[in-house]
């Protein structure tokens, strides 16, 4: 009897490549720019602004400080300090320049004018 090799009869393993058809490379495209998509948006949304802050609302030569009296009001001091101004207007640069949100003052309270009001006197 002639003894039969091991492999006879089993085919021989071969290596098969991995092909992709058109809608698989499509699938891959899409799973790979979704990421990319992700990313992309965080940084338009999120890097391509500019925040103010309040501590620098403006150097310190261009306003004077006043002390806040019983009874002021932001409207009252712009009365004050430009009687020839629109007080709507100053109020508006008095808030700005000290990052104020709201028109509530308190007794003692130091607050900037800007000097464009000051020197009229």
């Amino acid at each position: 009897m002639t003894a039969i090799p091991a492999h006879a009869g089993v085919p021989a393993y071969r290596a098969t490549r991995l092909r992709l058809t058109a809608r698989g490379r499509r699938v891959l495209a899409g799973v790979a720019a979704v990421p990319a998509a992700a990313v992309l948006a965080w940084a338009l949304l999120s890097g391509g602004s500019a925040i103010a802050t309040a501590g620098a609302a403006a150097p310190a030569d261009t306003f004077e400080s006043v002390t806040v009296a019983y009874g002021d009001t932001l409207w009252s001091i712009a009365q004050e300090i430009a009687p020839g101004a629109d007080p709507r207007d100053v109020v508006g640069e008095i808030s700005r320049l000290n990052a104020l949100a709201g028109a509530e003052l308190q007794v003692g309270q130091s607050i900037a004018i800007p000097t464009q009001y000051t020197d009229a006197d």
